[in-house]
């Protein structure tokens, strides 16, 4: 006892908890990274065929390939309960990342770490705490009622009748399932099936969810539904969220944080509203005027990007000078209406990839 109070006892038992409170507080960081890449890369080898009969001959027997690249060294830190849009052009690599980050793909190269666990591995802890949204793909039985679909996921994910009924009745809730949950999946609006999708795939509460254009081909009202819903489940159970879509309406009013792609490599990683300040100097002048105006006579207040008759106009002004343009154009102009305003997201993102104007 005595050795266990003495000052040189005192001070290594001192150290050793400093040292363990710093393992601890390493351990957290760790932790907070849910999902991780280290130059992940994926490469694809398509076949070249020529064109008519005679290519295709000769494609039989000497058949010529090219390698294409979908992701391209694409290193990624996501931490646990961020809401992340993952956008860029058709062909970028935003869906091949996505099926590597959910073990669907083996990466070429480099490597993948998704709750401490690598996909492609699948082991089954991880595949019971993801969940991957395909827009364009069902999960649902398309012969059952939505609820037996719901019932099968509960038997997958081997969810205790209570935890299932007690998660039925939030979705429920949220996604407004009551009027078609007995109806036969084939029966449901392109809007029901989608809501259903999403109930299926967070019935059993997945700590990460992979979400890929689940908007798409849905009304606009519709579409505000989901946003709306993502946005009250992330935020009621700190899910991980990567979100793909062409609507940019949705990153823009889910995504705090934005990662934009293109041709496999991370084009910008930042917050969302940096993007327009960092990447766009102007604001867009929307003029509407109460008797025609010339095009050139629109000139000296900014580019013109858009000239409609005479009566209404789009232009570009350098962020600093937009108040003092505006003042002139309100001063020597016909202006019945005026509107100032910031790039869209979509406009921002054209102009990074294409390098030119978009009004």
């Amino acid at each position: 006892m005595s050795n266990l109070l003495c000052p040189s006892s005192l001070g290594t038992r001192k150290a050793v908890n400093e040292v363990t409170g710093l393992l601890k507080g390493a351990t957290m960081t760790a932790m907070s990274a849910i999902i991780t890449t280290k130059n992940l890369s994926k490469k694809f080898k398509v076949p070249i065929k020529e064109p008519g009969l005679g290519g295709s001959l000769k494609s039989l027997f000497n058949r010529q390939y090219r390698i294409v690249s979908a992701v391209d060294n694409i290193n990624l830190t996501i931490n646990e309960g961020e809401f992340v849009g993952f956008i860029g052009p058709n062909g970028a690599g935003k869906t091949t990342t996505l099926k590597m980050l959910s073990g669907l793909l083996y990466p070429t190269s480099g490597e993948a770490r998704v709750m401490g666990y690598v996909p492609q591995a699948r082991h089954k802890n991880f595949l019971k705490r993801f969940s991957l949204v395909m827009g364009q793909k069902q999960q649902l039985w398309w012969d059952l009622p939505l609820y037996d679909s719901l019932l099968l996921q509960r038997d997958i994910y081997e969810l205790s009748t209570a935890d299932f009924e007690k998660n039925l009745a939030e979705l429920r809730h949220l996604l407004d399932l009551d009027d078609f949950l007995k109806m036969q999946v084939r029966k449901l609006s392109l809007g029901q099936r989608m809501r259903g999708e999403l109930a299926a795939a967070l019935i059993y509460h997945p700590k990460v969810l992979f979400l890929d254009e689940p908007t798409i081909g849905l009304d606009v009202v519709v579409q505000q539904k989901i946003r709306g819903f993502l946005t009250q489940y992330q935020r009621q159970h700190q899910a991980t969220i990567i979100l793909t879509s062409h609507y940019l309406d949705d990153v823009r009013e889910l995504c705090p944080r934005l990662i934009i792609i293109d041709h496999g490599k991370v084009a910008f990683d930042g917050a969302t509203n940096d993007l327009i300040t960092q990447h766009v100097d102007h604001k867009r002048v929307v003029l509407t005027f109460s008797t025609k105006v010339t095009k050139e006579t629109l000139v000296p207040y900014g580019q013109v990007v858009e000239w409609e008759e005479g009566t209404h106009a789009i232009l570009h002004v350098p962020r600093r000078e937009t108040s003092t343009a505006a003042a002139r154009i309100l001063q020597h102009l016909p202006v019945q209406d005026i509107a100032i305003e910031d790039p869209s997201l979509e406009d921002v993102v054209r102009e990074l990839f294409l390098g030119k104007d978009y009004a």
